[in-house]
């Protein structure tokens, strides 16, 4: 009986991932094709073949749609984090849980790039995403204070690994993606990893 329970709910889940994952594609699609102030919620529902307050279900509006995806790489970053050996020094940790995403999923794909210079184009797009990752960088703070970093540098230690994500991410988007993103952010974290070795 348990077994049946659980697989019901890990198929409910896996349902609710792929709608959600629906949503953001419509969402991108839309705003990659039109533009963003031209996409609205009934495009996006129409597109992904599902009903407005199935949307609303998932998410708030149309740019907590657009940023569906980040939010899951943010979760992946933190899970690997947290299984990262309770021993290695905090600053190791997040640079090896920042590679074995790469390692995983490899640079990033077409739709990921088109995304991020989307964002970068909409204040409304940047403002959710800067305050998505404010609430990452408290996330990722407390991780590293649970292995041992006294709270200022824990969230000293967030803080630089938040901008390293940021200026590796965009010094690579101006090189127009020559090179490896992976590579750049690893510098990023390596140069600031200095002041915390």
């Amino acid at each position: 009986m348990e077994t049946a329970t659980a697989e019901a709910q890990t198929l409910r889940e896996r349902k609710k991932a792929a709608t959600a994952d629906a949503l953001h594609r419509a969402a991108m699609e839309l705003a990659i094709e039109r533009g963003l102030t031209e996409v609205t919620v009934e495009a996006i529902v129409e597109a992904a073949e599902v009903s407005r307050r199935t949307f609303s279900n998932y998410f708030a509006n149309k740019e907590d749609a657009l940023l569906h995806g980040e939010r899951d790489r943010l979760n992946q970053f933190l899970l690997a984090l947290r299984r990262r050996p309770a021993v290695e020094p905090a600053w190791q940790a997040v640079r090896a849980s920042t590679r074995s995403l790469f390692d995983e999923g490899g640079d990033p794909d077409p739709e990921w790039v088109a995304q991020s210079r989307l964002i970068r184009r909409h204040p409304s797009l940047v403002g959710q995403q800067f305050a998505r990752h404010a609430s990452f960088e408290e996330d990722v703070a407390d991780e590293l204070a649970r292995r041992g970093a006294d709270r200022m540098r824990a969230r000293l230690m967030a803080a630089a690994f938040t901008a390293s994500l940021r200026v590796g991410t965009d010094v690579w988007l101006e090189r127009r993606g020559e090179g490896s993103l992976s590579d750049e952010i690893d510098q990023m974290l390596a140069t600031m990893g200095e002041r915390f070795d």
